[in-house]
Formats: C-alpha cells, sequence, structure tokens
C-alpha cells in the first residue's frame, strides 16, 4: 500500500511536475495532488504525495523536511487520516 506524505509550505508557483519530481528522487512516486481553494482555483500551498515503497517514503520525508523549494522552507512528514467534519449547508 502506497504511503501518503503531506506537503507544507510549497510555493505557490509549485507545479505536480516538479513536486513529483523532487520526491522521485527517493523512489516512485503513485501521485501528487496540489491543493487548491475550491472558490477561486487558487494554490493553497500544500499538497500529498503518495509513494509506493514505505522505506523510500521515510527517507524521502526525513531529507526533504526543511528543505527549500521556491524560497520557501517545506514542512513535509506522515499525512496523518482525514478527519470527519461535520457537513456544511
Amino acid at each position: 500500500m502506497p504511503k501518503r506524505i503531506y506537503v507544507g509550505n510549497l510555493p505557490f508557483t509549485a507545479t505536480d511536475d516538479e513536486v513529483r519530481e523532487l520526491f522521485g528522487e527517493f523512489g516512485t512516486v503513485t501521485s501528487v495532488s496540489l491543493i487548491t481553494d475550491r472558490e477561486t482555483g487558487r494554490p493553497r500551498g500544500f499538497g500529498f504525495v503518495e509513494m509506493e515503497d514505505d522505506n523510500a517514503a521515510d527517507e524521502a520525508i526525513s531529507r526533504l523536511h526543511q528543505s527549500d523549494m521556491g524560497g520557501r522552507s517545506l514542512n513535509i512528514n506522515e499525512a496523518r487520516p482525514r478527519e470527519s467534519r461535520p457537513q456544511r449547508w
């Protein structure tokens, strides 16, 4: 099962391909999902990466946490399960 990684403090100009390349140095990236604002469509500065191999994912987390991307210090850790929130009407 792929390991899901939270990637925070991304530059707003970051692309899926750039993030895939960054993590690809450590192993196979199965997916990249950069989060955008629902209303404006603008990047929110964070996203998620899934990597095929747990060991590669752990190495990417430890090596890339606090590294620089586009002048910003990345915040990287293992993603926590999504908390259920009440639906908004």
